[in-house]
């Protein structure tokens, strides 16, 4: 027997809701009864939310839309809090113009989304493989939302652009000594510098350029 796949698509303009719904359309949902519900403001998507009648399995949310203040939803980041406290086995898939990383951070801390789209950096292509990677059941990211957050932690660690590129050439194999040639610094200055790095990501505990490697991964630098 067929299982039912709600999903709910929430923006304020309506040919993005009804191209969603388009390109959706197009993917083959075997064993699923697929429905799609619309919502076009914050008061629409909430009443559609709280209704016990509706399963919601997956969510698409602007993060700008017109706000219900009598529920005090205010936006897509709201709504998104809702579903995860009322549904939490919910899908959510977040759609913003933006991706600078204050806003990614609190989205992942508020609500841990399965994907965060940013529309500037994603096509018909790309919009379907992020739900076919989401619906396989690992998270998504797109381009500009992973380096907004890469950016952030060399932020939080003051590690420049010099850094980067030593981080690279290690990980790509690139001896210590060989560095020189394809970074414009001298031995000593990468040797500072990478000690420096490991002070610091590796908590003073030493290591030697696997271990920093690997923890510049955990942290999703590389």
């Amino acid at each position: 027997m067929a299982e039912d796949l709600n999903i709910l698509i929430v923006d304020d303009h309506p040919m993005t809701v009804n191209g969603y719904v388009n390109v959706l359309s197009e993917e083959e949902f075997e064993g699923y009864n697929v429905s799609f519900i619309k919502a076009l403001n914050c008061e629409e998507a909430y009443n559609i939310i709280t209704n016990s009648s509706t399963k919601i399995n997956i969510a698409y949310l602007d993060l700008s839309l017109p706000p219900y203040p009598e529920q005090k939803i205010f936006s897509g980041l709201d709504l998104g809090v809702l579903i995860r406290n009322t549904i939490p086995d919910c899908l959510i898939i977040i759609l913003t113009m933006h991706s600078e990383a204050a806003l990614i951070d609190r989205l992942i801390k508020e609500i841990n989304p399965q994907g965060i789209l940013c529309k500037s950096d994603i096509d018909i292509d790309e919009f379907l493989n992020a739900f076919q990677i989401i619906f396989s059941g690992d998270t998504y990211l797109s381009h500009k939302i992973v380096k907004s957050l890469k950016d952030k932690v060399f932020d939080n660690y003051n590690l420049d652009s010099y850094d980067k590129q030593i981080l690279m050439r290690l990980s790509e194999g690139i001896l210590t000594k060989n560095i020189p040639n394809y970074v414009p610094l001298s031995l000593s200055a990468i040797e500072k510098r990478k000690a420096h790095m490991k002070n610091m990501l590796l908590q003073g505990k030493g290591g030697d350029d696997h271990d920093l490697i690997e923890a510049i991964k955990k942290l999703g630098i590389l």
